[in-house]
């Protein structure tokens, strides 16, 4: 539990630098896209692809969507749970929602949705949970199979060892939604630092993305690495631009334009300082 505190704060922190960058950024946009600057096209991601489909049964959509629904299901299993489901009944559920979604109308009426990916899911899964479900648990039980890799013993470990939160089911779920995305962030440039031969460098920097000095200065710092304080100052600013490029990069995968990554890294800092 404490764990999950630390990583939530650690969280707040490095999120709320990196929101004060965007917004920065997101002004200079403004200044010159209004002065006539023609600005670049929004990279195609998954998100982008399902909804290009326009409603079509694509295979490139539905591969594109089950690519996002495997990155982003433990929110959705933790939802299902806090709704009041036991361990059995929530795997149930989760796995008949994704029959639903990647199998049945979801994707069809997708186009509707025109947002985020996020608000998609949790939208989707609420509808679903209203809706008839134990005929869509007869469906999962004798129907489709959903090609995932969902991992249910380890979601319900984490699950269980979460502190309590008096907040409500959507709160909670947008909250996990952000440590999702943080973490597949901090795992990419693990990777990333690791190929290049630097992943004790990672390890002992990582701290400093939350904003504040390493524990006893950069000086003792780079005497552990074998480097000085300014090269220390300078491997950690490069670590914190990183970071910020890979976040933008994985937000960016679920929503449209570049303005929303602004917006969603904001929301994503709202929803875990609340």
């Amino acid at each position: 539990m404490e764990d999950n505190r630390r990583a939530g704060r650690d969280a707040r922190h490095a999120i709320s630098r990196i929101r004060d960058t965007c917004v920065r950024r997101r002004k200079i946009r403004i200044m010159v896209t209004s002065s006539g600057g023609r600005r670049s096209r929004f990279e195609t991601t998954e998100w982008s692809v399902v909804l290009a489909a326009g409603g079509e049964d694509s295979s490139a959509a539905r591969t594109a969507l089950a690519t996002l629904c495997e990155t982003y299901w433990y929110p959705l299993y933790a939802y299902v749970r806090r709704q009041g489901h036991n361990t059995d009944d929530a795997k149930d559920l989760t796995q008949a929602f994704f029959v639903h979604v990647l199998e049945k109308q979801a994707v069809h009426e997708v186009r509707r949705e025109r947002g985020r990916f996020r608000s998609f899911l949790l939208a989707s899964l609420r509808n679903f949970l209203l809706n008839d479900v134990e005929h869509q648990r007869t469906l999962k039980r004798g129907g489709g199979q959903v090609a995932l890799s969902l991992d249910f013993q380890t979601a319900e470990r984490r699950y269980l060892q979460e502190p309590h939160d008096p907040r409500t089911p959507e709160r909670i779920f947008d909250r996990r939604w952000a440590l999702t995305v943080l973490d597949r962030v901090l795992r990419r440039l693990r990777r990333e630092w690791l190929n290049a031969g630097k992943g004790v460098e990672f390890d002992r920097l990582k701290a400093c993305l939350a904003g504040e000095s390493p524990a006893g200065g950069y000086r003792e710092l780079g005497q552990a690495l074998g480097l000085t304080e300014g090269a220390v100052k300078v491997a950690v600013h490069r670590l914190r631009r990183q970071y910020q490029r890979r976040l933008r990069e994985e937000i960016g995968r679920t929503v449209l334009t570049d303005d929303a990554v602004d917006e969603e890294i904001q929301y994503l800092f709202s929803a875990l300082k609340a």
